[in-house]
């Protein structure tokens, strides 16, 4: 969360926005928010890449498979990216941005950027096998 914009570096306020949206997602699905949130990081887990290879000159793109501590960081850069680009210019409150997108994630809607995200660079790697 504490990536750019009014909250890069304030560690304080990031805090205090996750502990309001637990309560958010508490409030609205009725279940603990840890479970919430370890749902949203496993549906929004890319399981492959692609990566950049090149023979004499010629750039190949091949697909290979992501460490686990990768996938866990690209699931929650994710995550943060879907809360914050979710309500840009509407007015909606971070904390229920960022409870909107682990419920989404966490049911694995394809209304949820992060889930979108992932299946975009799976795609992208099956097609690169």
């Amino acid at each position: 969360m504490m990536r750019r914009g009014s909250i890069g570096g304030k560690k304080a306020k990031a805090t205090n926005i996750v502990k309001a949206a637990f309560e958010i997602i508490y409030l609205k699905t009725g279940k603990n928010p840890i479970e919430v949130i370890a749902a949203a990081v496993e549906n929004s887990a890319p399981s492959e890449d692609t990566t950049r290879i090149g023979y004499g000159g010629i750039v190949y793109h091949r697909a290979v498979d992501i460490s686990p501590q990768r996938r866990v960081d690209l699931a929650l850069r994710f995550l943060s990216e879907g809360s914050r680009k979710a309500g840009e210019g509407r007015g909606k409150p971070i904390e229920e941005r960022v409870a909107e997108e682990l419920i989404a994630a966490s049911q694995r809607d394809s209304k949820s950027y992060a889930v979108s995200k992932a299946d975009e660079m799976e795609r992208v790697a099956l097609s690169s096998r």
